[in-house]
Order: structure tokens, then sequence, then C-alpha cells
């Protein structure tokens, strides 16, 4: 079919701030839908309120509404734009803005707007969002095409809870209706968690209503990921597979994608199931995402359930196979079918064209509960990983393995606590620390067929750790210096890192991971590169979108044009979010202007970032020195000149400059050596007091014993706080001596050879952030933001107002006055964060960030 004529402007509405459940993945398909529609000749109106967005760069849509995403607001919107121009056909696209625009839309169709100003929904109509999100409707839709679904009934009172959960047994489910991210719902495994679970999630619903599910703990997850069009064609774009069994939130799962577990005639069925549903459900046009539980013993198949939109699955696979479901689901809603649409990667085949993936995808979640101490880590229903990372291996345990390295974590590898004695406990129930208690499990002596007892996880995962763990064995009889040739290349293959291998041979100190591999290159073992090109290499690939593995046969040969390595941000984390993501897009968007080659390397499937049209050439590979230097090594290796930029993706690339300057490898932007000088607290306090720029009093410890002393001789209060962290992370604010000994016995796994810094913390102050850009000589302020809450509350806990309200001018002159001594004295070429207190008296520097930050994005 041809585009729609009877529209000429669509309104796409975002999904707002980043919560749990709803991130940058909503960022990354708005984008996508506005550079879609904008190509087709479309008006792109935009609502959002996330400044930290690509979405909302001015040259996004046409015209960007950053206001809160309530209906009063949109109602005006809708006012403003339909004035604007009375007769033209007017569309809101709600499919790709997370659960925040369906609901929207919901209330601006209930309430009227829609009709009284001639405003039609795309993508996907009223009935078919109520259906797919109200449970009693989805029961009954489910029912009326024959397939299963787990017993339930819908209420929305106490009493008709406690009594469908006595008919049916516990355990049950609760599922609050219009809600995201399993927000409100959970498990119950008696009357009295009944009562309080269920009365939460009739509070969470805005309809008041929950669905109480009978339980299918245990069982086997999977989810389908598929496209229909006006002429109903419809095909899946992608199978995913749960590690974890039923029970824990999908987003908080380890997922595969294909699945590994199912057998064709499976598959089949579920495939079949899948494309019922969504004729049934009547998703007209665009992406939809249909999860399905399996019995593990009998086989029975469940529908759990759908989304009528874009979701994190949608990224994930959308990532996994390199089709871009945002922006085909953008040109569906305005009329275009499958077959018309041509495949960006291999400029050959139509969308209609199923993907067929020849390598294995890993997702695993990325939590962050050191943050919050008491909250409880187990993992159910509602989700409470804040970001995830992606791998892609030839097999399973390779994608497994660079998974685990991605993450990030700050710990050393193999510096994992495990404790004995709750290990029972650690595998029944679901945590985020499970996977290193079945490998400890499976060393000491555990059997599979035990394991999956005790775990419900499908034995063919565990029999794929089981041979991991072997590997480790082999290797662990074997010195570094005599490793046979073949063992260290299968162990490669599975995904072992040079890290882990020198950890195996109980390598410690720097220069470890450097003698791994020059023992690996001396035996001609190094990464080839292989192509996603969503056809399995049937047709040639347009889009270099590569992942590492190690086999013979490299097809991504470097070009001999000038080149620039963006190092991305990995996982969001709190701390470390979208915002790094903004710059790194930008980064790309400004060198690919100036003619350079650009290269983004990151592991995050949320992210515009990792969309294979943001830069030229994209590795979707771990943050680790020894991933990014084989990059370096392999597009170095055509002759050209590489420059690598650390200073946009946050802390994780900035803690690789100096071991990758160490290394040979060119940094530009702000050297390696000022970035160091900047994090290290240390030398910067000396730097401030060779500057005369006043700061609070404080002292290095590297024991107990000096902290306590040190602590003493600032004064309480003091701020306790390791060199090198992001986000606050490991930071305390101690007012008497039991904190700092506890601080002391507990921070050391995030110090990493580091000191700790013991500074007066400034009470009753005021903090402001000033940002600024520096080419080494020249300084411009961006802006100067003051903290609304007082110094202490982190900056990115702090409400904040630009430009400053309050601060007479004399010092604000004085803030500039040291953020330019500082760039020059850094010789910072890019961005820079300065965080100030000014105190009832005077004024000190707090803080400096090199690189880019959240208030830059903000700024920007």
């Amino acid at each position: 079919m041809p585009k729609r004529t009877d529209i000429s402007k669509i309104l796409i509405i975002g999904s707002g701030p980043i919560i749990i459940g709803q991130s940058a993945e909503f960022d990354y398909s708005g984008t996508q839908a506005c550079k879609a529609l904008k190509a087709e000749g479309f008006e792109v109106v935009l609502a959002n309120s996330n400044p930290a967005t690509i979405m909302t760069d001015p040259e996004s849509a046409d015209r960007t509404y950053i206001e809160p995403l309530r209906r009063e607001y949109l109602e005006e919107i809708i006012r403003v734009e339909r004035e604007m121009s009375p007769g033209a056909g007017f569309a809101i696209l709600p499919t790709v803005g997370g659960q925040t625009a369906l609901n929207l839309a919901i209330e601006l169709s209930d309430s009227g707007i829609l009709d009284k100003y001639n405003v039609r929904l795309i993508g996907a109509n009223v009935n078919a969002i109520k259906k797919a999100e109200d449970r009693l409707y989805f029961k009954d839709a489910m029912q009326r095409i024959g397939l299963d679904v787990p017993k339930s009934a819908l209420v929305n009172n106490l009493k008709d809870g406690l009594e469908f959960a006595g008919k049916i047994g516990f355990p049950v489910i609760v599922r609050p209706s219009f809600t995201l991210g399993g927000s409100g719902g959970g498990m119950a495994y008696n009357r009295e968690e009944l009562m309080e679970v269920l009365a939460r999630g009739l509070d969470f619903s805005p309809v008041h209503e929950a669905l109480i599910e009978e339980s299918v703990l245990g069982w086997k997850e999977y989810e389908l990921e598929l496209m229909r069009d006006l002429r109903d064609n419809v095909i899946v774009i992608c199978s995913i597979e749960n590690f974890d069994p039923m029970g824990v939130h999908t987003g908080d799962s380890i997922t595969v994608a294909p699945a590994q577990t199912l057998t064709d005639r499976e598959y089949q069925a579920m495939r079949d199931a899948a494309i019922a549903v969504i004729r049934e459900i009547g998703v007209e046009t665009g992406g939809s995402n249909i999860q399905f539980g399996v019995h593990p013993t009998t086989g029975r198949m469940v529908v759990i359930e759908m989304n009528p939109r874009v979701s994190r699955s949608s990224a994930l696979a959308s990532k996994a196979t390199g089709f871009p479901i945002a922006k085909i689901a953008a040109k569906l809603a305005v009329g275009y079918s499958l077959d018309e649409i041509t495949n960006d990667i291999t400029r050959k085949t139509p969308a209609c064209f199923e993907p067929t993936l020849d390598y294995v995808v890993v997702k695993i979640p990325k939590w962050q509960f050191e943050k919050f101490p008491g909250a409880d880590e187990n993992l159910g229903p509602q989700m409470k990983s804040v970001g995830e990372v992606m791998a892609i291996g030839r097999t399973f345990k390779e994608a497994l393995m660079k998974g685990v390295r991605a993450l990030d974590t700050g710990k050393r590898i193999g510096s994992e606590k495990i404790e004995p004695k709750i290990l029972t406990q650690r595998l029944v129930t679901p945590h985020p620390e499970r996977l290193s208690y079945i490998r400890y499990a499976l060393r000491q002596g555990h059997t599979v067929k035990n394991l999956a007892k005790m775990t419900s996880i499908d034995p063919w995962f565990l029999y794929q750790l089981k041979e991991i763990n072997d590997m480790q064995l082999e290797l662990e009889k074997h010195p570094m210096e005599s490793i046979p040739v073949d063992v260290l290349r299968e162990a490669k293959r599975m995904g072992f890192s040079d890290g882990r291998l020198a950890g195996v041979w109980r390598l410690n100190g720097k220069g470890a991971q450097e003698k791994v591999r020059y023992v690996r290159k001396k035996n001609k073992i190094t990464p080839v590169y292989k192509r996603v090109d969503t056809c399995a290499a049937e047709f040639e690939s347009y889009t270099p979108y590569l992942y590492s593995t190690y086999e013979e046969e490299d097809e991504a040969a470097p070009t001999d044009r000038k080149k620039v390595i963006i190092l991305g941000s990995g996982p969001n984390r709190i701390g470390q979010g979208i915002e790094f993501d903004y710059c790194c897009c930008h980064a790309a968007f400004a060198l690919r202007d100036d003619g350079f080659e650009t290269i983004m390397v990151n592991c995050n499937p949320e992210t515009v970032s990792t969309d294979y049209d943001t830069s030229d050439r994209l590795y979707f590979e771990p943050l680790t020195l020894e991933d990014v230097f084989a990059i370096c090594e392999h597009e170095a290796s055509s002759g050209a000149p590489v420059g690598v930029i650390v200073q946009f993706g946050g802390q994780t690339p900035l803690n690789l400059a100096l071991p990758l300057k160490a290394a040979g490898v060119n940094i530009i932007g702000t050297s390696p050596e000022s970035i160091d000088l900047a994090e290290d607290r240390k030398r910067f306090n000396r730097l401030l007091e060779e500057l005369e720029i006043p700061q609070a009093p404080g002292v290095m410890a590297a024991s107990i014993e000096e902290a306590v002393e040190g602590a003493q001789r600032v004064g309480y209060p003091v701020l306790v706080r390791p060199s090198y962290v992001l986000g606050g992370r490991a930071m305390v604010i101690a007012y008497e001596e039991e904190t700092v000994i506890r601080y002391m016995k507990e921070a050391v796994e995030y110090s990493q050879d580091r000191p700790v810094l013991i500074d007066h913390f400034l009470e009753d102050a005021i903090e402001v952030d000033v940002d600024a850009l520096s080419d080494g000589e020249d300084v411009v302020i961006g802006g100067i933001m003051q903290h609304i809450e007082e110094a202490g509350i982190h900056s990115g806990d702090s409400s904040c107002v630009l430009p400053a309200v309050d601060i007479p001018e004399h010092l604000l002159q004085r803030m500039r006055d040291y953020t330019f001594k500082l760039a020059r004295a850094l010789k910072v070429i890019g961005l820079m964060n300065i965080q100030f207190a000014i105190p009832r008296s005077g004024i000190n520097g707090i803080h400096n960030d090199g690189p880019s930050s959240r208030s830059s994005a903000e700024q920007g």
C-alpha cells in the first residue's frame, strides 16, 4: 500500500523520565520513529519531558514540547497544533513511548479530546490497546481463539481476591492492570502475603484492578517479537528465551536469542499461537511482544501477556537481529506494508524477510542494590534492574562470558564473595548473585540434575555452565608458560577473558593481562570480527555492525579512512545513564560531518549509540581493556590514523584511558594524564592549592587506623569516598567514628588499590554546577546551575535551577575565574563539569569531572 495521504502531521508521545522498567530503549525507539517519519515528509511533533534524550534534540522533530506528560498538557499541545493547521490530517503515534504513551492515548480517547480536535491514533487503536492491557479482555480473547492462559480472576477488592485464591490454591501471582515493569505486582504464598501484595497492586493500578493468576512458577518462559502490517502480513523477528524460569520479571532475567531449548515442533506451535494473538487483539500495524510459559515436563503452553507496542524486548530484538523495529513500525503506521520497505542492512531484501541469526545473543541485567542497603534483593515479578548489557558470540557460552565481563561491576574477576552457608537459599531463590552461586555449586561437585531441581533452570543451560567450569579446571592443570595451544584457543572461544585467565593462573598486580595477551599472540590466537546482517550471510551486508569471536575468517576488514573510535558508557546504572549516550551520539554525528569515519564501541542494547546507523561502524563489545585494545589494533591494521575518545562515556571509558595510552593507543581530547589528575583526589587537591582555589580540609587513608586519625584531624562531619568513582558510589557522610570504621571495612572492593579520601563535610552550604567547554586555551561556560537542595545531596538527586537564582554576581564571577584557571591547568580539551560549594562564608571547589556529565546533557 502507498503512504497515507490523509495525514500530514504526527504527534509522537515520548516516555518521560527514566524509571525502572522504562529506560533508554524508548529514546531509541522515539528517535527512530522521528527520523523515519520526517524522511517520509510528515510534519513531526514530539512531546517528552526528559532533557537527556536524543529525541528531544531540536533537529529530531519539527517541533518539540518539553512538557510534563499529563493529559491536560497534551490537550493544550493538541489544541495549539490544531490551530496552526486547522484542515490538516492530524494523528498521534503512541506505540514508541512505552506504557506512559499508551496510557495517555487511552486517557485522551476516553475523555473525548481526540474527537474534539479530530485527531486519530495510528499504530494501535484504542480497542487493541484495551484488549491487550486489560487482563480480563485479554483472557477472554485468548480463550476465544482456543489458547490456554493461566487460571485467573480480575478483582477490585481484597475479599474477592482472597476468595478466588482459596479456590485455585497458593502460590498466586498478582498483576495490576495498566502498569509497567510489574509495578505493584508480586507473588503471594499465603493469605497474609496476598492481603499485602493485593492491597499494593490495587493502589498502583490506575483503574484500581488487579488480576489474580494461578502460579506458573518454575515454568520455562519465552517471548516472540512480531510485526504486522495493514495487509495482515505477520513476521516473527526474533524468539527470546529466559534463562531464569517463570516467576522472575523478564527485565530481571538473563535472556537468550534465539530460543535454545525448543524443538522445532514446539517453536512452530508457539509461532502459530503468537500470530493468532496479534490478529485477535487487532494490532493493525507495528511491533508486538508476546510472552509464553511452557511447563517443563508436560509441555503445556500458556499465553502470559502481550505488549501492543515497542517494548524493552523490542529494543533487544532490534539490536540482536539488526532489524530496526521502531523505524519499520513507524512506516507501517503510515500505510506502508512490509514488502514495500527495504532492509537497510542488506539493501536487497524487503522487511517481510524474517531475520536469521547465525550467532547467539545474551542479555544480562544490571542491578545496584549496593545503593539501597536493606532493600529486598530477591527477584520476582516486579522489575528491579536499572540497566542491561548485551553480548554476541558464536555460542551461548561465549556470549554469556562476554556479557558477564561487560557488566562493569568494579569488582576484580573472581573476587565474588560466596557464602557457602546460604548456598541452598541462593540457588532456590532468584537473586542477582545466583549465577555466581551456580558456578560455585558446580565447582563443589553438585550435579546438573540436582541444580535443575533446585533452580528450575533448564538442564541445557546448566550443562553449558558445567562445560565452562570443566574448562576452568582443565586450565588450572597447566601453568601459563606450557599451556597447550588447543586448550588456550578453546578457552578463548568459550569466552574466557585475559583477566579471567590471569586469575586462573594466579597472576596478580599490574601487567597480568598483558602477560596473557603476550602468550596468546605468540600462539596466533587473536579475535576476528563477524557481522550482524539479519540474514546469516545469505546476502551482502552494507552496515558494519560487528562482534568479536575466536574463529578463522574476519568479515570486517578496516578501511583506510582516518577514523575516531568513541567509547560508549556500557550498561545504564544509577549515576551513569542515558545522558552519556547523548554525548557519544553527538560526538559521532559531529565527527562524521567533519569527514572522519566514526566507530562506536558499546554493549548497551537500550541506546541510540548502538543503533546501526548512528556511526559508520559499530562494535557490540564489552568496554574492557582487552576488548577495546583488540578493536584499536584491528582498526589500525589498515595503516590509517586512529584516535580514541574516552571523555563522553562517563566513568567506564575514563578508567580505560591510562591503560590504553600505556598500550600505545592514541587518546584524543583531554589527555589521560589530565583526566587522572582531575580524578585522583590527592593530586587534584594539590593542584587546587597551587591555583589558590579554596577547598575543604582533607586527608587520604589506606587503613582503618589512618582513617580514624584523619577524620579526627579534619573534624566531623566528614565525607568519606574512594578515588575514581561515579554517581556517589561508595560515598558516605560520617558523623562519628563507628561509621568511618564500618566504611573502611566494606569499601575496599571499590577502592581497587587507591586510597580512601576523607574531607571535612561543609554543612549548610549551597552547591553549584558549572559546565564549561575548552579547547585548551579558550574556555566557554555553558551554564551555572544552582542546586535547590543543600550540599550533601548528590547532584544527580538534587533539583537544579538554571540560571542561578540568588547567588551574588561577585561569587558567580569568582566561580567563572576558578573554572577558567582549572580548565587551563588541566589542559581540558572538550567538556568539563565543576561542582562548587558556597558556605555562608566564601566559596569552595568540591569536585571536577573532566569528561561529559549529566548536567552537560541537560544544558546541551
